[in-house]
């Protein structure tokens, strides 16, 4: 069996969701968000690497799988979603974790079935994909499904490649 902790990054709510998957099977395990209080970005970041620190050591994840930064039209807005990126590859790093990384879209697609589907979709196929008995939270829901696209990533029993994988 595998456990997968999948991150949805961001500066002020860090989602996170872990899967047991095996044989093409996932059963969900925890989801919820890291609440970031507003302040310096270094104290942010911070709270980011040891809020994912404590996940990894109370669930002992063998994956984690996290959403590659994309620059939509604010900048400023994708370093620092960059930089939150940044906080939760390390600590999964220190912790000798091994990150993989997919697009928005790769996500979506593994879940959805369609690349640009709306967060409302994610949210509802994440449930029902894993039997859930409510819709998690947005920031939660993307997180299970990052998880959820490692899991069929592995199944497939294809390698990760330069473009899923970059650490």
């Amino acid at each position: 069996m595998t456990r997968i902790l999948g991150i949805d990054p961001g500066s002020r709510l860090t989602g996170f969701g872990l899967i047991d998957a095996q044989r093409g099977r996932a059963q969900y395990v925890e989801s919820g968000v890291i609440r970031i209080d507003p302040g310096p970005l270094d104290a942010r970041l911070a709270c980011i690497f040891n809020g994912i620190t404590e996940l990894l050591t109370e669930f002992q994840p063998t994956s984690v799988s996290i959403e590659n930064v994309f620059v939509q039209h604010n900048v400023a807005s994708a370093l620092k979603l960059g930089q939150a990126r940044g906080a939760a590859i390390v600590a999964a790093a220190v912790a000798g974790v091994v990150v993989a990384e997919y697009t928005p879209a790769e996500i979506k697609l593994s879940v959805v079935g369609n690349g640009r589907a709306a967060k409302a979709q994610v949210q509802f196929m994440v449930s029902r994909l894993l039997g859930l008995a409510a819709l998690p939270r947005v920031d939660a829901a993307d997180a299970l499904a990052g998880a959820l696209c490692h899991a069929q990533h592995l199944a497939s029993g294809v390698p990760l490649t330069q473009t899923s994988r970059r650490r």
